[in-house]
């Protein structure tokens, strides 16, 4: 029998569940583990490390298929020929943020301004030029 960790090891020292595992597993984030004699899922000890790395990057804002790309671009530690690695993906995920924080922060103002304004009704406020809610081909700006 091959050593290595059962789902619930793996999954409980990863911090995840067993239908996660199994969920990384079709979507190629993690390896398909060998199995026992008796048919269990028996996971190399670097599986914690990979799953710790898939949390960490959707955490920084990778979707599964961006940790997905980051993994499939590197071999044990090297990375393949050609192949964008971490910093040029942080590099374009953190304009990315960036972007979003700027909309965010618009969005964030709008509001604010909707409030000094004493805005209490949509209906009324998109017909009022105090209203900074923009309501698209209004005529009052």
């Amino acid at each position: 029998m091959t050593a290595g960790l059962r789902t619930g090891e793996l999954a409980a020292a990863a911090g995840v569940n067993a239908q996660t595992l199994r969920y990384y597993e079709r979507r190629g984030l993690l390896a398909e583990p060998d199995r026992s004699l008796g048919g269990h899922r028996l996971y190399p000890e670097q599986a914690v490390t990979v799953l710790r790395v898939i949390k960490a990057a959707q955490r920084l804002g990778f979707t599964l298929d961006e940790v997905a790309a980051l993994l499939a671009a590197t071999q044990l530690g090297q990375r393949r020929r050609g192949e964008a690695g971490l910093q040029t993906r942080a590099t374009r995920k953190l304009a990315e943020i960036d972007t979003k924080l700027a909309e965010l922060t618009a969005v964030r103002d709008t509001l604010r301004a909707a409030l000094a304004a004493g805005c209490d009704d949509l209906l009324t406020c998109s017909e009022s030029p105090r209203c900074p809610v923009h309501f698209g081909a209004d005529t009052h700006r």
